[in-house]
C-alpha cells in the first residue's frame, strides 16, 4: 500500500482539498503508484466523498488528536505551509510537498517553504501548480531534514515569521 496524506492542520484550505481530490489529480496520484489518499480537512467546507475501489481508497476526516500515525504511514505528505505540520513530516523523514495558500496575504509561509526547498528538504507549489509538480517531482532528490534540531528550525521560523504561529 502506498499512501498520500494531505493535511491542512487546524485551519481550512478548501482550494487544496478541492484540487487534490479532483478526478484528474486522483488519476495522477494513482498513476504514480499510490493507492490510498487520506485527506485531513480541518475546518474546510469542501468535503470530498470517501470511496474505495479495488485499486484506490480515499479517506476523509476533519481532526484527530494526533496526525503522527497518518504521517508515519504516509509515503508522501502534502501539507499546508503551517510550520507545525511541516516540521512533523520533516522530522519523520517523509517526502513533503508544501502547498502555499495564495489567499493568505501575509505569506511568511512562502519564505519558509522557499528556504526549505532551496536546502533540498521539500518541494513547494500552489494549488494550481500541484498537479504538474506531482507529475515532475523526483522524491529521490530530497535530503533528510536534520532530525533533532527543532531549535534550528524554530530560530529560523522566528526570523521568517516574526514569532507568529
Amino acid at each position: 500500500m502506498k499512501c498520500v496524506f494531505v493535511t491542512v492542520g487546524t485551519t481550512s484550505f478548501d482550494d487544496l482539498i478541492a484540487c487534490v481530490s479532483a478526478p484528474d489529480s486522483l488519476q495522477k496520484i494513482e498513476s504514480l503508484g499510490y493507492n490510498r489518499l487520506i485527506l485531513q480537512i480541518g475546518r474546510g467546507t469542501v468535503v470530498p466523498e470517501p470511496f474505495s475501489t479495488e485499486s484506490f481508497t480515499l479517506d476523509v476526516y476533519r481532526y484527530k488528536d494526533s496526525l503522527k500515525e497518518d504521517i508515519q504511514k504516509a509515503d508522501l505528505v502534502i501539507s499546508h505551509a503551517g510550520a507545525g505540520s511541516c516540521l512533523e513530516a520533516l522530522e519523520k523523514g517523509k517526502p513533503l510537498v508544501v502547498v502555499i495558500n495564495e489567499k493568505l496575504m501575509n505569506n511568511h509561509q512562502l519564505e519558509l517553504a522557499k528556504q526549505l526547498q532551496k536546502e533540498g528538504h521539500l518541494f513547494y507549489c500552489t494549488c494550481s501548480t500541484l498537479p504538474g509538480l506531482l507529475q515532475s517531482m523526483d522524491l529521490s532528490t530530497l535530503k533528510c531534514y536534520p532530525p533533532g534540531q527543532p531549535e534550528k528550525f524554530s530560530a529560523f521560523l522566528d526570523k521568517v515569521v516574526g514569532l507568529q504561529k
